[in-house]
């Protein structure tokens, strides 16, 4: 046997298993090195998360300035936060989002709160979950359909306003010049000698939040940026009217007042817009109630009032093709839309029943017979 060649097979074993081990080392230099490489950019991920997390949650002003935001009832927490970032109070609207799923903050009680823009997130949340930085607010409800009078009997009921204070505001002239300035919607049309209260139909109705110390242009002032919010949404629609924003807000009260439901009011605008086109009196009782000043259920009209010009009376003399002079109460937002996007068709006449449905017609015989049939059925509703 040659010993020779057992060494050189021996050597080239011993080679063999070097080089694969080499191998196998280099194999794991890179995959050790591989690994770090994707720990640093994951922790670096991670950092640049937090970074920006922490950037979103952060005070968007590094000044103080405090500022009164109200939480009105019912808001949802994300409503609130969406509110929040609107008024620059936070960074950022998902941050917050996110914030607060993690803290499971399930709401905030109504109220108006001192907050600076010079505080985080996180303290911001801590206020609106502490009664300690809540001011007392007093929260009331103005219904739709509504008139001025009725918004100062419930601000007399709810604040230490009383009734003859609200009304002496709305009386002040200089004041409402500076409304007029402040408001796109309101023109000088508001302030024609014939109009009861220049502000009646720009009083948006809905909740609102007050201090206890309320002030009636706080209330006022309040009410018509609600308005404001509404309008703006549909500004191009009443530019594009050839009705001006008075008279849309005054057909619209109309509107609000003869209809309950939301496809009748549509219909009962078109009819409007009809009866307006053709020369014809918008015939609406509830403007002559409003005209005479009588509450609707109070008492029956009596002839010599529907006969009765006055420039409110639609039903009375030189009233064909005319809307009243302004608005005859505060209306809710789908009257508005009825306005704007009125039903288009031949009627001319309607007439609601007992049961607040309303009935459509296109010629005053057909309108008679209806309400013939109504009072056979025990189904008229007298006013």
């Amino acid at each position: 046997m040659d010993k020779r060649g057992n060494n050189m097979d021996d050597i080239e074993t011993l080679d063999f298993e070097e080089n694969n081990k080499n191998k196998n080392k280099r194999k794991l230099k890179k995959w050790v090195k591989a690994l770090i490489t994707f720990i640093i950019m994951v922790v670096i991920i991670i950092a640049l998360f937090f970074a920006l997390g922490s950037y979103l949650l952060s005070a968007p002003s590094n000044t103080t300035s405090v500022i009164e935001f109200t939480v009105t009832e019912g808001k949802t927490v994300d409503q609130v936060g969406k509110q929040l970032e609107k008024e620059g109070i936070i960074r950022n609207f998902l941050a917050y989002k996110v914030y607060v799923r993690l803290k499971k903050v399930n709401g905030y009680k109504a109220g108006i709160y001192k907050l600076d823009k010079s505080y985080n997130t996180m303290d911001i949340v801590e206020i609106l979950t502490s009664d300690y930085y809540k001011e007392k607010s007093i929260n009331i409800t103005f219904k739709e359909g509504k008139t001025i009078k009725d918004v100062a009997r419930e601000v007399a009921k709810k604040t230490d306003i009383t009734e003859s204070e609200f009304y002496e505001k709305l009386d002040d002239d200089s004041y409402i010049d500076l409304l007029i300035q402040k408001y796109w919607f309101l023109t000088d049309s508001v302030k024609n000698e014939n109009i009861y209260y220049p502000l009646e139909g720009y009083l948006f109705p809905d909740t609102y939040s007050f201090k206890e110390n309320v002030k009636p242009e706080d209330i006022i002032e309040t009410m018509l940026n609600q308005t404001q919010k509404i309008f703006d949404k549909y500004k191009s629609q009443i530019d594009l009217s050839s009705y001006n924003i008075n008279e849309l807000v005054t057909l619209a009260s109309v509107v609000e007042k003869e209809g309950i439901y939301k496809d009748d009011r549509k219909q009962i605008a078109g009819v409007f817009y009809n009866r307006l086109n053709a020369g014809m009196q918008l015939g609406s009782d509830v403007t002559t109630y409003y005209a005479f000043k009588i509450d609707l259920g109070e008492r029956n009209l009596t002839k010599a009032e529907i006969n009765t010009y006055n420039p409110y009376n639609t039903r009375g003399p030189e009233m064909a093709g005319k809307l009243p002079v302004g608005a005859i109460c505060n209306f809710g937002i789908t009257s508005f839309e009825a306005v704007l996007n009125p039903a288009s068709s031949d009627y001319y006449y309607f007439v609601a029943d007992k049961s607040g449905k309303t009935h459509f017609t296109k010629t005053y015989e057909e309108h008679q017979k209806v309400i013939n049939d109504l009072k056979k059925q025990g189904n008229w509703l007298e006013l």
